[in-house]
Order: structure tokens, then C-alpha cells, then sequence
């Protein structure tokens, strides 16, 4: 038994040991420079405004076994040698791809460490670099791309709403909270009528002030909103200074058992709807009684009707009997028939219950409150 042992400790150092050593022969394997650049086209100037990006693309390094080669892209300032690049990023499919596509605000990060300040124009160059291994083959060619700054983005740390046309009217410390979905986004659902309205990052003081023209939020004014009365859901985005409206029309419940919409939940306020009660009776199945549910929002955007569907986080759940405030957060899901619902608790069946929806800023994430009466 011993003998054995040590015959296949043996074999097994003689595999790894040639398994090193063909690691060792796959780094070392030479790879040829990238002889072409073929976009952006050289000296191409690139304002760095919105939500763009920019896509670069490469002539493919051939490697002397055939096999695969590795890019890494490089940036530089204008009389830079690459020795020191300022910035380095893999290529596309983890350095596999001959492409690569970045964003406006990495190329904004760029330009920032070259010291190109906002409001401003400066240059960068770029090249690509070729490898197998440890073995790194750099092109003998670069372009050159000129960067154009826009002024520094003002994004504020809270969002409000004010306004004739708003559910708080027109005194400013009666303001609607925006809730902040992003490092740059804002979010508010909200009852809007016949009137003025306009965006404040404070609620007492002089305010910074914003207003809506159009899919643009724009600075220093007041907009005018004449559309339908009725429930809101605006987006904003200051990184591009975009704004998005679209018209709540109704939330329905879904009971997956039934495959039916058991009721719909009307607007009650700030963001908020409750169905004051109503009565819930689990399927009764082979395998005990079915309690699954989750909810559909129909929205009207540029004239058109849309179904966005919000359920759990979680694809299965247990009944939540003892579940914390986090089972209860609701997530954009998919419109399947049992996918990512949530379950009612015990204490629900067959009882009447409150249902209510909160989609607000006085919750860190959007949620739901069921309540047996």
C-alpha cells in the first residue's frame, strides 16, 4: 500500500511539473506589434458631453503558435513616451477583444489625470500594447485624440419639487422629495395638475432652481405644466441634464395562483398607493394553499402604453411569517406568471387587508406593507 502511495505521488509531481513547464513555453510564446489603428480616426476632437462613448478598434497581433494574443490599451499625455501612461485599461472581452468602447466620463477621468480641467481642451494619445505572457510587444504607432471639457457638472445631494401644478403647492418648505437613484439621477412619483413647478435643491433659502423644457431640465426658471391631471413619474439626470416623464395610470395586484389581477391600488399621496381593503383568500392546492403575488404598474411614455412589473428580489421565497423589512423591498422583475413573487404571510388568509405601495424617499428602498384588518 505504501509502495503504491508513493508511485502516485510520483506521477502526479511528473504531471505538474509538465504542466509547468508548458505554462512556462505558453508565456513565452512571441506575438507581433499592432501595426494599424483603425478608430477613432487620429486628431478626432470629442466633446465630452452626455451619456456618448467612444469606440476604439485595432489591427489583431498574431501570435507564433497561432494562438490567442492579449491587448492592453494605453493613454498618455500628448508628448508622453507610454513609459508613464496615465491611464491603462484591458481591451475588450478581459483583453482578448482587438476593440474597446469608453465611456465619456472614464475619458472625463483621463483627461482629469492629463490635467485637462473642465470648461477647457487638451490632447491625449493612445497606442496598444501586445502580449502572451510576461512577454509585452508595444506599437510602434499611436493617435492622437482631442478632448473637450465641458464646465464642471453641478449634481446636488437632494432633489425637491415645488410648484401650483404639485401635490406640496407652492410654498417652498412644502417641497416633495426627489429620491436619489444614482450618483447623478433623481427619481419622484408624484400627482401633478394645471400650474407651475419647478426643481429646488433646498426647501429654504435661495435654491439652486431648475425647470423642465422638454426631455432637458434647464436652470434659473419655471415650467409651465397643461397636461392631463394625474400621476407622474418623473426622471431626472444631471449627468446629461436629461429628463424623462412618463404617466402612471394604474397598479394592479397579480395573483400568480389565479392568473388574475385581483385589484388595483389607488394613488393616495406622495408617492404612495393603498387599497384600504380588501380580502384575501389563498389557491387551495394538492400541496397546500398557494399565496404568491407581485404587481404590475401600467405607464403611459411619449403616447404610448408600457407594463413595468415590481416583485421580490429573491426568484422563489418562503411565506414570510418572520421575514424582516427587507423581504417586503420591491425590485423591477419580469412579467413571468411566478417568477420573483412575493407570498402573503398566514396571517392574511382569508382575511381583509390593507395593501400599501411605497415608492418615496422616507424609505431607503422602494417597498410594500401588507396589514391584516
Amino acid at each position: 500500500m505504501k509502495t503504491t502511495y508513493i508511485k502516485g505521488l510520483f506521477i502526479a509531481l511528473v504531471v505538474c511539473l509538465a504542466a509547468c513547464k508548458d505554462d512556462d513555453t505558453l508565456s513565452h510564446v512571441e506575438v507581433t506589434p499592432v501595426n494599424s489603428l483603425y478608430a477613432p480616426e487620429d486628431n478626432l476632437s470629442v466633446r465630452l458631453e452626455g451619456k456618448g462613448s467612444l469606440f476604439f478598434e485595432w489591427e489583431a497581433a498574431k501570435a507564433e503558435d497561432n494562438g490567442v494574443v492579449l491587448y492592453d490599451v494605453l493613454f498618455d499625455t500628448e508628448d508622453g513616451d507610454f513609459s508613464d501612461p496615465v491611464y491603462i485599461t484591458p481591451s475588450e472581452g478581459k483583453g482578448f477583444e482587438r476593440t474597446l468602447t469608453l465611456a465619456y466620463a472614464d475619458l472625463a477621468r483621463m483627461a482629469e489625470m492629463a490635467g485637462i480641467v473642465p470648461d477647457s481642451k487638451g490632447k491625449l494619445k493612445w497606442t496598444v500594447h501586445s502580449s502572451r505572457g510576461i512577454d509585452i510587444v508595444s506599437s510602434g504607432i499611436s493617435r492622437v485624440l482631442e478632448i473637450e471639457r465641458p464646465e464642471e457638472i453641478y449634481i446636488p445631494q437632494q432633489l425637491f419639487l415645488t410648484g401650483t401644478a404639485t401635490e406640496g403647492g407652492d410654498a417652498l418648505e412644502d417641497a416633495l422629495s426627489f429620491k436619489k437613484t444614482g450618483d447623478t439621477a433623481f427619481e419622484i412619483y408624484t400627482r401633478l395638475i394645471p400650474g407651475s413647478y419647478r426643481l429646488t435643491d433646498a426647501v429654504s433659502g435661495t435654491p439652486n432652481a431648475f425647470f423642465v423644457d422638454g426631455n432637458n431640465l434647464e436652470k434659473d426658471g419655471t415650467a409651465d405644466f397643461d397636461g392631463e391631471e394625474g400621476v407622474y413619474r418623473l426622471r431626472v439626470d444631471f449627468e446629461d441634464n436629461s429628463v424623462a416623464v412618463a404617466r402612471v395610470e394604474e397598479i394592479g395586484l397579480w395573483f400568480a395562483p389565479n392568473s388574475e389581477f385581483q385589484f388595483s391600488l389607488p394613488y393616495a399621496g406622495n408617492g404612495t398607493w393603498k387599497a384600504e381593503s380588501e380580502h384575501i383568500v389563498f389557491r387551495q392546492e394538492d400541496w397546500g394553499r398557494d399565496e404568491r403575488y407581485k404587481f404590475r404598474m401600467i405607464l403611459t411614455i411619449d403616447g404610448n402604453s408600457t407594463e413595468e412589473w415590481f416583485g421580490s428580489v429573491n426568484k422563489d421565497n418562503s411565506r414570510p411569517d418572520n421575514a424582516g423589512d427587507a423581504y417586503w423591498n420591491m425590485v423591477p422583475v419580469d412579467n413571468s406568471e411566478w417568477d420573483y413573487c412575493f407570498k402573503f404571510a398566514t396571517a392574511v388568509d382569508e382575511k381583509d387587508a390593507s395593501v400599501e405601495i411605497i415608492f418615496n424617499n422616507t424609505v431607503d428602498e422602494y417597498t410594500h406593507v401588507v396589514t391584516p384588518l
